[in-house]
This record gives structure tokens, sequence and C-alpha cells, in this order.
């Protein structure tokens, strides 16, 4: 067995490499690759330069005339971008593995995520957290973390697992955590919750970033949160409350996901007064949105539609994200930065061409390479048969008289209707159902929801913000009984039931959240599930799964359904 290495020849290898880089940066050596006759564009003057660019090591050593290279590339007439940075993403919203997820995104440019694996948290606890380190490793995309601010999100839901602070300190000392996540309970904050300080003054105490989620918060109350150390905000819907958190020293990452789009409205910070404290995130991502838009491409490619200096766009993409999580050697072609970077056939359409990581390709305009990561057994059982509830029975979903949950066309915020007695699908209200099912309790809980738009059957998912319980709309009881019990027999996923028998179902193995199947397979089982669903009523317009995963979301208003029984958000209390 070989002996490790002794400071003294760490020491001595890495100045072999840095004296090789010099060499190579002078002309004195071949460089490993050279992108030959490359137009590129400048970060730092926001101009396209032109010259051969030289790797070696992985890393950009000059951008000059007349490079030679073990391997030569001429990229005439091409412009030459740095890899695009994800700067808020949960993973898991993909639905799929971490590789497949990275086999989808490298040909849109994508070479760096900061994601905060959130959901699995909530259902898995560090366990979750494991499994996404090591299921990241190697990839050609670098996956960076940002550690589960909420897990749960509120006491008004059953999550699978509870982190402190104590459960987080392990994790900071990572090289690839970059700090606290998206900090969602600002309330505990403005109320001094000692629990909810304890983590940002744990991750101040690592010299990390804390990343904020605070929706409309102004004023004094705003002063407050940022006063306790949140540097950011991704929850901005308009220019004024953007502006603002800008004003006071936050920065914004401009949204444009799957479940949430503020590009259009935040268009305004995209000029060089406003755009250096700005970067792209999409915080979730579904795969029907990767498969037919794209990643970040798709906001540079939109925001140059709307107006946007696509040198500009294509920096706040790059440049602006890596500055802002301290990543100092990502985000710019320059001597002693990554050699992570996009080849794209012109400016207005951001078509990626190839995509290089560390001087390598890792996309050739027709496949990805890439080597699937090795997770430990018992790192991928930690995430695995993770739905643990006893079989749901027809007395479990007895109602009478219960509020009645209004669903909000193209939003997630929701109405309270009052109350209902009975199921009326023709009236548009069916029956909303929440088990528990990560402890066996077997805790339900149900109300009337309206909205919705099913006429027949049910529908049922184990993906239910935050706590990712499982979350059922039926019409009749047998077959809420149908699809819920069918999840908890695949071990999670998606489900339509339809006179007691499954008409289509995804399932997702992985926590409940993922299937480890490639992207396009996910996607066309999730195309069949909304299919189904909407043949049997859902309202136009609305996807039927996203819809329900967020009425359980106990921290938007107004009225939520967990396993605790119906919420009243703002006054964090159980009415029925």
């Amino acid at each position: 067995m070989a002996q490790a290495k002794t400071q003294a020849e760490r020491i001595a290898e890495k100045v072999r490499r840095k004296q090789r880089l010099v060499r190579v940066a002078l002309g004195q050596e071949k460089a490993d690759l050279v992108l030959k006759n490359a137009d590129y564009i400048n970060v730092f003057t926001g101009e396209i330069c032109h010259g051969d660019i030289a790797v070696a090591n992985g890393l950009v050593v000059g951008m000059d005339a007349h490079y030679e290279g073990e391997t030569e590339v001429d990229v005439s007439g091409r412009i030459v971008a740095p890899g695009f940075i994800d700067a808020h993403i949960h993973l898991e919203s993909s639905l799929v593995s971490p590789s497949s997820f990275a086999r989808a995104v490298v040909p849109h440019g994508t070479t760096t995520v900061i994601t905060d694996p959130h959901e699995i948290a909530n259902v898995c606890g560090a366990g979750g957290m494991d499994y996404m380190i090591a299921a990241t490793q190697g990839l050609p995309v670098d996956v960076h973390f940002m550690l589960p601010s909420c897990v749960p999100a509120t006491p008004m839901e059953e999550s699978g697992h509870v982190l402190t602070w104590r459960d987080l300190n392990a994790y900071f000392d990572h090289p690839r955590v970059l700090g606290l996540a998206e900090m969602m309970n600002y309330p505990g904050i403005l109320m001094g919750e000692r629990g909810t300080i304890e983590k940002i003054v744990v991750s101040q105490a690592h010299h990390k970033k804390i990343d904020g989620h605070a929706p409309g918060l102004s004023g004094r109350e705003l002063n407050a949160y940022m006063s306790a150390g949140v540097y950011s905000d991704h929850e901005c819907d308009t220019l004024d409350n953007a502006l603002e958190k800008l004003r006071k020293g936050q920065f914004i990452m401009i949204r444009e996901g799957t479940a949430a789009q503020n590009l259009e409205a935040l268009m305004p910070l995209l000029t060089p007064q406003y755009a250096h404290r700005c970067m792209f995130a999409t915080d979730d991502k579904h795969p029907s949105d990767l498969l037919e838009k794209g990643h970040i491409d798709y906001i540079v490619r939109k925001a140059i539609r709307l107006g946007a200096d696509p040198i500009l766009a294509i920096i706040v993409a790059s440049h602006y994200a890596a500055r802002y999580f301290l990543l100092n050697n990502k985000g710019a072609i320059a001597p002693g930065y990554l050699a992570d970077f996009i080849v794209l056939g012109d400016l207005e359409n951001v078509d990626v061409q190839m995509v290089f990581k560390r001087g390598k390709l890792v996309y050739d305009g027709r496949n990805v390479i890439l080597e699937e990561p090795a997770v430990d057994p018992d790192i991928l059982a930690a995430v695995n048969d993770t739905v643990h509830m006893p079989q749901l029975t027809e007395a479990a979903l007895q109602l009478g008289d219960a509020p009645l949950i209004g669903l909000v066309p193209g939003q997630i915020v929701t109405e309270n209707l009052g109350r209902a007695d009975h199921v009326d699908a023709e009236g548009d209200v069916v029956k909303m159902v929440v088990c528990e099912r990560h402890h066996h309790t077997g805790h339900v809980a149900c109300c009337y929801v309206k909205g919705y738009g099913l006429r027949r059957g049910a529908t049922a998912t184990t993906v239910a913000h935050d706590s990712h319980n499982i979350i059922a709309c039926g019409v009749s009881d047998a077959d809420i009984l149908c699809a819920v019990n069918r999840l908890r027999e695949i071990g999670g996923g998606m489900a339509v039931a339809e006179n007691s028998a499954i008409v289509a179902e995804l399932p997702l193995p992985v926590a409940g959240l993922m299937n480890d199947s490639p992207l396009e397979t996910v996607n066309a089982a999730l195309e069949r599930c909304k299919q189904a669903a909407v043949e049997r009523g859902t309202a136009p317009g609305i996807d039927p799964f996203m819809t329900m995963s967020f009425a359980s979301l106990p921290v938007i208003p107004t009225l939520r359904l967990t396993t605790r029984g119906v919420i009243d958000v703002a006054t964090q209390t159980i009415i029925h």
C-alpha cells in the first residue's frame, strides 16, 4: 500500500506544477490545449478580445497569439465565453440523479451550480447531504453546496429529520461547501429565535456566505434581517423590492426557473449601474423545462431578447456569480483561472457548440463525456426506502365540515374560501389529503380544495414542499387510497388513479424525490402523469403536480394543509 506523501513532497509537487504553468505561459513548452483564433469575452473590460487561449494543468495560462498545444482546436468565427453558473438551485427539482442532471445541463454551457440540498435533507437529514456530495463528485459540472438552513421549514409540518447548527457544523469545512442556504425563516430572525440565529453565527464563524429568502421584506424588518448577516436574495419579484435590497447592500439573484420567473420584472437591473451586484439562478428546474428551454443559457437568451447587452448578460451568468461566492478562479478567461469555458455559435442565439471543463472537452456538440460517480452502498441505503407509513385506509379519509382552500391560477399563494362539507366535482371542490410518510406515525389530515379542477379520479405525489410527505387530491376516496398506497408500495413518486386502478405513474425511489434514469425517460413518465391528470379535468394552464406540491408548504399565505391539519400561515395556527 502506497504511503501518504509528506508535506514536503506535496509542496514540491505543487511547485513543479507551477513551474510548468510558467513555462507554458512563456511559450517555452507546449500547452495541453489551445483554442486557436478565439474571439473571447473579457469579463473585466466588457469587450470581445482575440487570441489563442492556452491551457495547462486545467488552468488558462495565456490568451496571446501563436501558442502551440498538444491539442489544438480552431474556433474561428465563434465566441468563447466563461462557463455559466447557476447561483441557486435545488438539484432535486429536476427529479433525476445528479449525474443525469449533469448530462442535461452541460450541453447548455453550465459548468458550475450552487445547490441547496434542502429537499432531500428534509427527507433524509445528513444522510441526504452525504448522498448529494458523493453523487456529485467528479461530474463535468462543479457542484458546490449551501447547507440547508430550515429543516424543517416550520414546526407546523413533520419532516423526516431536523437539522440543528450542530448537524451542519461538520460540513462547513468541506471544500465544496460555500455557506448557509436560503434563510427562509426570516420571522425567526425577526423574533430573535436562538436556533435560527445559531446557524448564521456558526456559518459566519467559518467565514461562509449566508443566502436569503425573504419575499417582499422591506423597511426596518429588512434592516433587521440583513443585520443578522444575510447577504443575498433570490425572491425579488418586483423591481422596487429588488432595488431596496440592492441599495441596502444585498446581492440579487435574478430567478428564472420553472415555478417562478422574475427576469422580466428585474430587467432594469441588467445595466452597468446594477448588474455587478446580480447573478442568475433557476431555483427549481423541472425536466420538461430543461429539455425544451435549457438552463442558464435560456436566461441569457431571454435577457438579450428583452434588451440586455449580450456581453453583460454573459458576465452576470458567469463572473459576477463567481465573485459573490468567492470562487476566485472561476468565471473568467484569464491567466490562472480554471479553463471552464464554452464555445458559442454567436452572441444572439447563445447556441452552445462545445464545453470545456478544466481544459477537457466534456461536450462536443453531440455527446456529454461523463463518468458516473461511485457512491458507497451505505450512503445509497440512506436515501432509498424512505416511505415509512401504514397502508392508508378509508377510515382515515372521513371528512365532514372542513376548511376550503382556494388555489390561485398561476401562483402558489392560496385563498381562504371558508368551509365546505362534501366533495362537489362539478363545482370544482375536491378532497385534499396529506399523509405522514417518514416515521410510520399514521398521521393523516384532510380538507377541501377549489381551483384544482379534477372531475374524476385522484392524483398523488411524494414531492410536497418542504417536508415531502404524501399529498393527494381526489374526487373519490377509493381513488385517493389507490394512488397513495401505490406510492407507498413503490417507495415514492407520482401517480394518477381512476376506478381504483393506476393509470399513470412515475417512480421516484431516491428519497421519494428523484429517479436515476435519464432525464428524457423521467420526463416522458412525468408527462404521461400530467396528461392523465389533465384528461381527468385538472385546471387548464396549471401543472397538476407542481401545484399540489406547494399546497402543503406552511410558509406561503394563506392556508396550507400539513399532517398536523389546516394551517393559517399568517398566525401559524392550526384551524382544523
